[in-house]
């Protein structure tokens, strides 16, 4: 967030130490997909298309999570098909999200952002009115595959566009990303009603911030020079070799599944969370506001918890304050689901900054940049394959058990091995020695 979310600045960036980057100067020619700088106003633009780009980078999964109950009435979906829908957004960003590196070489990362806006828009405007659970699931892949290109080439745009710039660019599009994640997840429902109460009109409304990423993108992919795929190619830097096999390191493997494990809170927190607390009695809007709760909290924490990360040996620690923040949330949504319920939700909020610090990890547990970006490509992409039954199975076993008592007794299960491979994870060693 946010699943979805975060999508997300470099592992890489998140060790204690690493050689600054270079800048560019400004009488360099530009190369690759760097824009000619000439005019003014063509940084602030870059700026707001960055902005713009981010925000849409999570309204698909939360907008969907406030009126799932709508949609599933509406529909007709079982609880199955439902719990496959919010297990869907992992799927796209595994597999889709591996692809954005080589489209970039070919194509230029703007032109890549800009398509992925197209679709992200497509996808949010046609989905509510196909009228078939087939065709609502069709049309999210399409947003959702917009969604992973953006994930993967933000932190690529930034570095080739604002090179002098990175930390701050990466902060504003980290916020950006929040905020539209927070943004959709509070303002749904009450949209909805303003607009008449048809829940197809409540989700299609966010296809309109697609339209101003689209018409901001536009006019920088022109001014872009993206011109041979060669050319292309050299804002997106190729990944050197690394002389061992990742897939027999245990510490990749607790990182993939400390990365997974915390996904699948994540994307069920998003996909489920408003439902199990318009269940308990709470209306609907506000339980769009709980889960806008929950997903702010990454905001002031994405930035605390990575910095204090980076100066402890073992991040083992972190783990188990963040697990026992879980578990005290689910046990929460057990007893007292609408009692407690701003407190659940901050409680799980904080949990699930398991996010950046799972990236953190990433970058701490190898020496070199070729080993971060394989460790990142192996940990995220496994770590998102795991996720994947996790939102389905809570969807089954609503349905089958007719109440969320086990649904949310699987949640705290799934939480203790997360702290197992956790701590396992943010031991104080590198792949690099084959740790």
């Amino acid at each position: 967030m946010l699943e979805d979310v975060t999508e997300t600045p470099d592992p890489a960036a998140a060790t204690p130490a690493r050689r600054p980057e270079p800048t560019i100067p400004k009488s360099a020619p530009p190369t690759g997909d760097a824009p000619a700088v000439a005019s003014p106003w063509l940084p602030r633009l870059l700026a707001v298309g960055l902005v713009l780009a981010a925000l849409n980078l999570r309204p698909a999964i939360t907008s969907l999570g406030s009126l799932l109950e709508e949609v599933r009435d509406g529909l007709h979906m079982s609880g199955g098909v439902a719990g496959a829908l919010t297990s869907v957004p992992q799927l796209c960003f595994a597999v889709f999200g591996i692809t954005a590196p080589r489209l970039a070489r070919r194509f230029g990362p703007a032109a890549v952002v800009l398509a992925g806006m197209v679709a992200i828009t497509a996808g949010l405007l046609i989905r509510p009115f196909t009228g078939s659970t087939v065709g609502f699931l069709l049309a999210s892949t399409l947003a959702l595959m917009g969604i992973a290109v953006g994930n993967v080439l933000m932190p690529v745009i930034v570095k080739r566009w604002f090179p002098d710039r990175v930390g701050s660019m990466t902060g504003l599009y980290s916020m950006a990303l929040a905020f539209g994640t927070s943004l959709a997840a509070a303002a749904t429902v009450p949209v909805t009603d303003a607009l008449g109460g048809n829940w197809r009109t409540g989700l299609a409304v966010w296809a309109s911030l697609g339209v101003l990423a689209v018409l901001v993108w536009i006019p920088l992919v022109v001014r872009s020079r993206a011109g041979t795929p060669g050319e292309a190619a050299a804002a997106v830097p190729q990944q050197a070799a690394v002389d061992f096999r990742i897939t027999r390191i245990p510490t990749a493997w607790a990182l993939a599944c400390y990365f997974g494990l915390q996904s699948t809170a994540a994307y069920i927190t998003m996909g489920w969370m408003p439902q199990i607390f318009r269940d308990a009695g709470i209306s609907a809007s506000t339980a769009g506001v709980l889960l806008a709760i929950t997903m702010v909290m990454g905001v002031p924490l994405a930035f605390v918890i990575p910095r204090v990360a980076a100066g402890m040996r073992t991040q083992g620690p972190i783990v188990l304050v963040l697990g026992i923040c879980g578990l005290a949330g689910y046990a929460g949504l057990y007893l007292a689901p609408a009692g407690g319920a701003w407190f659940w939700a901050v409680l799980l909020g904080i949990s699930n900054c398991s996010f950046p610090l799972a990236l953190t990890m990433i970058g701490m547990r190898t020496r070199t940049g070729a080993g971060v970006a394989r460790l990142s490509v192996f940990a995220q992409s496994t770590g998102y394959l795991i996720s994947i039954p996790g939102p389905l199975l809570v969807g089954v076993l609503n349905e089958h058990s007719g109440g969320w008592g086990l649904p949310i007794a699987f949640m705290a299960a799934l939480m203790v091995p997360q702290i197992v491979v956790g701590v396992f994870a943010g031991r104080d060693r590198t792949i690099d020695g084959h740790g």
